[in-house]
């Protein structure tokens, strides 16, 4: 598990990560592509040496699993940081801010503790088990709360700004209760549910598009 100071520690690592990325965005700079085809910049590798530095000089001996650079050794850990460095690496691309830098505890196999910065706004939210979730932004920190919905309300649906998917669309064309789709991008789809901007965000593991409608009622309570 993590503590308050080590949570706060985390966010202090994803804010130093959040600058060399708003360093980078704040001038012109070279795209590359990896083998999947996914593109990747130079603020994906500065944040991921920020990061990586700081948890192996706070966190000493937990391995690190992330996007761009994996620790030494097996990795077969029970116990490990998983980074994102700059998740939202199109929305970078485009300029619109929407893209986060992401760091969790992971423990057999469950997220225990985690911070999602926007480096683009300061915004960070954090959370960690037996210690709280909440959201801190320049006028302070606000507890995490997802929204309350009632039969009949409009359900806020929240997906890639990127791009709509084919099962997703299908989901949203089946659809038979009134709603309202929130394009973003990045891990800030979470973020949105988990302050009570969003209600559902959708992810399609191979049913078929005849089951969308009743599996969203299971998620949305109806």
């Amino acid at each position: 598990m993590m503590d308050k100071v080590q949570l706060e520690t985390l966010c202090a690592i994803a804010v130093l990560a959040g600058e060399q990325v708003m360093d980078v965005y704040a001038q012109a700079f070279t795209v590359w592509q990896k083998d999947d085809a996914s593109p990747l910049t130079e603020a994906d590798l500065r944040a991921d040496r920020v990061i990586r530095a700081g948890l192996e000089q706070y966190f000493p001996g937990v391995f690190i699993l992330s996007e761009e650079s994996v620790s030494a050794g097996p990795a077969q850990a029970e116990t490990f940081f998983l980074v994102d460095p700059l998740d939202g690496t199109k929305e970078f691309l485009k300029r619109n801010g929407e893209f986060t830098v992401n760091i969790a505890l992971i423990q057999s196999g469950k997220p225990v503790a985690g911070v999602v910065l926007v480096p683009a706004t300061g915004v960070l939210y954090a959370a960690a088990v037996g210690v709280g979730a909440w959201r801190r932004d320049a006028q302070g920190e606000t507890v995490l709360q997802v929204a309350k919905r009632a039969v009949g309300d409009t359900l806020r649906i929240i997906g890639s700004r990127s791009h709509v998917a084919t099962e997703m669309q299908a989901w949203l064309d089946a659809l038979d209760l009134p709603y309202e789709f929130l394009g973003v991008g990045s891990s800030l789809k979470f973020c949105r549910i988990a302050e009570g901007a969003a209600d559902v965000y959708p992810r399609f593991f191979g049913f078929g598009s005849d089951a969308l409608p009743e599996e969203l009622r299971m998620l949305a309570g109806l």
